[in-house]
């Protein structure tokens, strides 16, 4: 019966997601939240921005709900303030551009709420306070600049929020809910985003909300277990945005500005990969890397070092393939 209620509630989020996102289409073409292709993007017609509002209503809707059910925790409103910072600044992001600092500054405070919440300041010293800031910034930004085709955010995501799930049966670090409104929100956005012509972009406020929420889930997760190897979680996006910084660099390039050098748009621009399948392969190499560091994790924690380390250079490799 439990199951059988569960599956009911996620229908019915699911079905509010779904209305709220049809909802947001009508205002967007009202007001002209559009995107329009130029010669630095990966597709070549209007399409609706910010249609990864739908991660934030999901967030909205778990915290009304575990408040309802008297299930909320000392995180559940540091995590909305900071969501919904998060989800303003962006949207306006998407509308009306806005200088860096500003974007920087609202993400540095977002964050600062959920280590509020989690009550980090107390537990750790501030030199690695200082390293988790620049962290997970830099998690959330290169969330943002991997977010350049269609379905890759939305399946990427829901790998990663389906391992987390997986290790929180293992290590109860959060309430399952807490994941399960995120990857339900994955799947509303993928029905209208994985196509070869997608009704709607994420948008900063999709890529930065569904990235923050999952910085937090992996804060939760590295805080219980003791561990940072689940960062991995996020090693194809992070070995990719990282060496792709790098090259811009010695290209001499503005790392702020619009490209198309990640590995993704080689493969979808230059190789001519649909983006559909391009996002399935990203998606597809995180979910085993996953399933590796859990292995890892459980049977060899001592090897979880050697373990990343393997998986970085290996990813790297693959990531070479694109000078070739």
């Amino acid at each position: 019966m439990n199951l059988f209620l569960a599956g009911v509630q996620g229908f019915i989020i699911a079905m509010v997601l779904l209305v709220c996102e049809l909802i947001y289409f009508k205002i967007a073409g009202k007001y002209n939240i559009i995107d329009k292709p130029n010669v630095r993007s990966s597709h070549n017609y209007i399409t609706i921005r910010g249609g990864g509002i739908v991660f934030w209503i999901a967030a909205i809707l778990y915290a009304a709900f575990a408040v309802a059910g008297e299930r909320a925790t000392s995180l559940h409103i540091p995590f909305l303030v900071g969501v919904t910072l998060i989800a303003a600044v962006s949207l306006w992001d998407d509308i009306s551009s806005l200088p860096n600092r500003i974007r920087i500054i609202i993400h540095f405070l977002s964050i600062s709420l959920v280590f509020y919440g989690l009550d980090l300041y107390s537990v750790l010293p501030w030199h690695f306070i200082l390293a988790a800031y620049i962290l997970f910034v830099g998690i959330l930004n290169a969330y943002n600049f991997m977010d350049g085709i269609n379905g890759i955010t939305g399946l990427y995501s829901l790998i990663v929020l389906i391992a987390l799930q997986y290790a929180n049966r293992k290590y109860l670090f959060t309430a399952p809910d807490f994941i399960h409104y995120a990857m339900i929100a994955c799947l509303v956005f993928l029905f209208f985003n994985c196509r070869k012509k997608a009704k709607c972009f994420a948008g900063d406020i999709g890529s930065m909300a569904i990235s923050f929420w999952i910085v937090t889930l992996l804060l939760q997760l590295m805080l219980k277990t003791h561990s940072v190897i689940w960062i991995m979680f996020l090693a194809v996006y992070g070995v990719d945005s990282i060496l792709t910084i790098i090259h811009r660099l010695c290209l001499k390039q503005n790392i702020f500005k619009p490209h198309r050098l990640h590995f993704y748009q080689i493969l979808a621009n230059e190789k001519r990969l649909s983006h559909p399948l391009v996002s399935f392969l990203y998606a597809t190499i995180q979910l085993l890397i996953c399933g590796l560091i859990v292995r890892i994790h459980v049977a060899h924690p001592q090897h979880e070092i050697l373990a990343a380390i393997a998986v970085s250079l290996l990813l790297s490799g693959v990531y070479l393939l694109k000078f070739r």
